[in-house]
């Protein structure tokens, strides 16, 4: 499986972090995002993430930003995809459950690397349940 991360100068240290989990459990990884902690423009890293994930290059996106806001919303820009801004594991089950979310959005100023950590295998082990949950995210897209 391969899975694109992408950050700004908030979520730098989350990201190596979270990318040295992924490399240790053996998914592929594409990085890119910022790897220093130098103020840079979050919407630079994330287009690419979501770019990966609309043409077919990734699997699943994480992107991290200072609120997380900023980098979800430049997300789900795109076509395709669903990212989910979560704090809590319950969030993070919920997205991918009921809603399919391809993207996790970690808000860095708000939780732990520990927390983020947690998230991430949550994201990854959660299963899409479908059922009617499949007919509601068909009618996510506008295209």
């Amino acid at each position: 499986m391969t899975i694109s991360i992408g950050n700004d100068h908030a979520g730098t240290t989350f990201k190596n972090a979270i990318q040295n989990y992924l490399l240790s459990q053996s998914f592929d990884v594409i990085n890119h995002g910022t790897d220093s902690d130098e103020s840079v423009d979050y919407p630079d890293f994330v287009h690419p993430v979501a770019e990966d994930i609309e043409n077919g290059n990734s699997d699943l996106g994480i992107i991290i930003c200072g609120s997380g806001n900023g980098a979800n919303m430049t997300a789900n820009k795109h076509q395709g995809v669903r990212s989910a801004l979560c704090w809590n594991t319950e969030l993070v089950a919920l997205a991918k459950q009921h809603n399919n979310a391809n993207i996790l959005s970690i808000p860095a100023r708000f939780v732990s690397i520990e927390d983020a950590l947690d998230f991430v295998k949550v994201f990854l082990d959660t299963p899409f349940e479908g059922g009617r949950h499949e007919r509601r995210v068909n009618k996510i897209s506008c295209q």
